[in-house]
């Protein structure tokens, strides 16, 4: 038998189909051609996917019985797994969805006036260990496919009811900063980020629609040829001693390689009036000190930018305190004085533990860095 034991064929044929939820626009005009079919098949798909959120091919009333039929066979339209939804009293709303590798992740959207944030995870864990953030202390498992990534729009936009091409949409900007290192999957994150941008997709602006990086180098010099999504850095740390302890990933690429990184990808960009977003997590006594400010001055004084501080959001036994009210304000107002757009970020969902830094869902953790973390706790217990 050539199907595999133990599995029927129907079961085999099951594997076997492409997850349409996935597809760029390119690929999904690829499909259609590999199946006999015209390319315009792929516009008229893409919107009952993104746009009506259909996850049935009967409900594509524009699209013959016979395609109908025979996309049944060969696709499907398969989202994340919603495992459970959680509703913050600031209106914060974060979905833990799981993926196909078991892990669980987590979604989170932000509303703010006429604004509403999605912020997307791109992989189940994080591969690099920044020594403040829960999301790293719980390991890293595997990339998510690009359905698993536009499969969080997709789930929140089901939740919202709202059409992407209308003016009222509830999903108005998609922030990279959830779960996990973008650059560091890179391929999946840019077919995700261009249907974001997709008219077809979520037709959503390229200012609207930003990439965070801790400073994979080389890769931030290969996302300025690929797109011109806006463009965010954790930083955290003004000196690469510092930033050595708190994003270890400077040890590989330091402060001058990330800045010159920086700067290559601002100057690919087509409009010279964009600036990169710095994040600048505060952490009481680490980070936040008038010569953290002053250095950081010098360090960002050619760098087109806007300055985000955020207060660090406390986790069991990670070390760290978050600054008082007073030190964050005078960390803000010396780098306004010095000519920065310097904002701080308000705390939103942490009654959900939906704060920036507390996303961690359910890794299996394929880097035993999660059980050395707990063991290192039971040590100081």
């Amino acid at each position: 038998m050539s199907e595999t034991v133990g599995q029927s064929v129907s079961e085999v044929n099951e594997m076997a189909k492409t997850n349409l939820l996935g597809l760029s626009r390119s690929k999904m005009e690829a499909f259609f051609v590999s199946i006999g079919e015209k390319k315009f098949r792929a516009q008229q798909v893409l919107k009952w996917i993104h746009h009506e959120r259909v996850d049935s091919f009967d409900d594509m009333t524009n699209v013959s019985k016979a395609l109908r039929e025979r996309l049944k066979q060969v696709a499907e339209i398969r989202g994340p797994e919603i495992v459970s939804s959680h509703f913050s009293e600031d209106g914060t709303c974060k979905w833990v969805v799981r993926v196909t590798s078991g892990s669980c992740v987590e979604t989170v959207y932000i509303p703010e006036g006429d604004r509403g944030t999605l912020c997307v995870s791109s992989q189940a864990g994080c591969s690099l260990d920044c020594s403040f953030c829960s999301t790293g202390k719980q390991g890293f498992n595997s990339d998510l496919t690009v359905a698993e990534i536009i499969g969080q729009v997709w789930v929140a936009a089901r939740h919202f009811g709202n059409v992407p091409a209308r003016i009222d949409r509830r999903i108005t900007n998609v922030v990279m900063m959830g779960m996990g290192e973008p650059l560091m999957n890179f391929d999946n994150v840019v077919d995700a980020m261009n249907l974001m941008m997709d008219d077809f997709g979520y037709g959503l602006s390229k200012r609207r629609v930003t990439l965070s990086t801790s400073g994979v180098v080389p890769m931030l010099r290969k996302l300025g040829e690929v797109t011109d999504v806006s463009l965010a850095v954790s930083l955290h740390a003004p000196n690469d001693e510092l930033r050595n302890v708190l994003v270890p990933i400077n040890k590989k690429y330091p402060l001058a390689q990330l800045m010159d990184a920086i700067d290559f990808y601002m100057n690919s960009l087509p409009d010279n009036r964009r600036v990169v977003t710095i994040e600048y997590t505060l952490l009481a006594g680490v980070n936040d000190q008038p010569e953290h400010a002053e250095q950081l001055i010098q360090l960002l004084k050619d760098v087109p930018c806007k300055l985000n501080l955020i207060p660090f959001n406390p986790f069991p036994h990670s070390g760290y305190e978050r600054p008082s009210n007073n030190a964050v304000r005078r960390f803000q107002e010396k780098m306004q004085a010095a000519g920065f757009n310097t904002t701080v970020r308000k705390t939103r969902g942490d009654d959900i533990d939906a704060a920036c830094g507390q996303l961690v869902g359910q890794v299996n953790d394929r880097t035993r860095r999660s059980q050395r973390y707990i063991e290192a706790r039971q040590l100081e217990a």
